[in-house]
């Protein structure tokens, strides 16, 4: 069925654009389009009379069903670089048995870069049309000095710049470009501050580039965090959580999961010493929430999920499963907690806890024992005056 199915997948930009003889007669000899209405819009004076057009709408389930349905020969207008984030990756997933040709133009990235006389191949690149910010955040808290951001009507320049700042990410500047390649096309290089204010017009994109080497700090001490009213203590020493996550192995782990995070010391670090993590805090509470997000501020770590109530209560389902997890608190409530836990914690995921009391170091060996898991590390750390801390790691087993 798929092989009935011939795409002719054309890049363009934000003009109406001079075509090839070869793709002027291939729109001639074609009957069916699709395109977001923005390019349907500008090549209608060269489409057939008898074309059906349909617009490219998210989610692109819709296009897809279309073209299984109608079968036959396709032009699919698209932005600049069919195959850079674009959707002429999608097409080649959905259809991977039918003819497909891609006629690229600059995407919207090269246009910009042309016209700051900008090395964009020495530019990382991020998408965040349609997507989450994860890889955003990796960047800036591993100091990335140079990206390319592929922007959606979510994720503004004013709305980028303005969470930068939030989390001190002062040391970039931006080269910014709306509508590249059209008669209303802008660009401007811009400081943090001026672009918080931009009201842009879509599409856009832009650069950015660092203009000193300042970076996040690592290694927290905890008096540097803000504090639990009346609980200064209530937080996970620095050589204490500096060695459980390097036991914990996160440079090989994707998602953690911090229980009872309280000032967010655990998670920040993670955050900081592992930015591609993604991480949930998890913290009964809700006045932690401020605590977490202030300490989160200052030490630049952004992207920290804030999941607040009981642990037990607090709905998961919506969550990636987790291959790492963190028990910062129990709350008299171990053996209910690490069942909660080991129902999303996938096989071969890791389990740390740092135990404070003979009777809670027993408790946890107890638990974990009985859902099956390992013993990988029984670690003795005394920091200072302060109680002896065991630091435990148990593995689930794999399947």
């Amino acid at each position: 069925m798929q092989a009935m199915v011939t795409l002719h997948i054309i890049g363009i930009s934000d003009s109406v654009p001079g075509f090839s003889p070869e793709i002027g007669k291939l729109i001639r000899e074609t009957t069916q389009f699709a395109g977001g209405r923005r390019h349907l819009d500008l090549l209608a004076p060269l489409l057939p009379e008898d074309a059906l057009l349909q617009p490219i709408e998210a989610p692109i389930q819709g296009l897809v069903r279309k073209i299984t349905e109608l079968k036959g020969k396709w032009v699919i207008l698209a932005s600049g670089d069919p195959l850079f984030f674009g959707i002429g990756n999608t097409l080649i997933r959905a259809f991977p048995e039918a003819e497909i040709r891609i006629y690229p133009a600059h995407h919207s990235l090269q246009l910009l870069a042309h016209r700051f006389k900008l090395p964009y191949g020495n530019f990382d690149t991020i998408s965040l049309t349609g997507r989450s910010m994860d890889a955003f955040h990796e960047a800036l808290v591993r100091g990335v000095p140079r990206m390319g951001i592929l922007t959606d009507r979510k994720h503004t320049p004013a709305y980028l710049a303005e969470h930068m700042l939030e989390y001190g990410f002062r040391n970039y500047r931006m080269f910014y470009g709306e509508r590249l390649g059209g008669e209303k096309e802008k660009t401007m290089e811009l400081s943090l501050e001026e672009a918080r204010a931009l009201k842009p017009a879509h599409p856009n994109c832009f650069f950015m580039e660092k203009t000193d080497e300042h970076n996040p700090k690592r290694g927290i001490p905890e008096e540097a965090f803000s504090h639990l009213k009346g609980r200064p203590n209530m937080i996970t020493k620095l050589p204490v959580r500096l060695c459980t996550l390097s036991l914990m192995q996160l440079e090989n782990r994707k998602v953690f999961w911090d229980i009872g995070t309280c000032t967010g010391s655990v998670s920040i670090e993670a955050r900081l010493q592992y930015p591609h993590l993604q991480i949930t805090a998890f913290e009964r509470r809700e006045e932690a929430r401020e605590l977490l997000l202030q300490n989160a501020r200052r030490f630049q770590a952004p992207g920290i999920r804030f999941l607040p109530g009981d642990f037990l209560e607090t709905p998961k389902e919506d969550l990636e499963k987790p291959d790492a997890v963190f028990l910062g608190g129990y709350g008299g409530k171990m053996e209910a907690i690490l069942k909660e836990s080991d129902r999303h914690l996938i096989p071969g995921g890791i389990l740390a806890f740092n135990s404070v009391s003979d009777k809670s170091q027993k408790a946890f060996l107890s638990c974990s024992e009985k859902l099956g898991y390992r013993l990988e590390k029984r670690l003795e750390l005394k920091v200072d005056q302060h109680n002896l801390i065991t630091v435990l790691l148990a593995s689930k087993r794999q399947l």
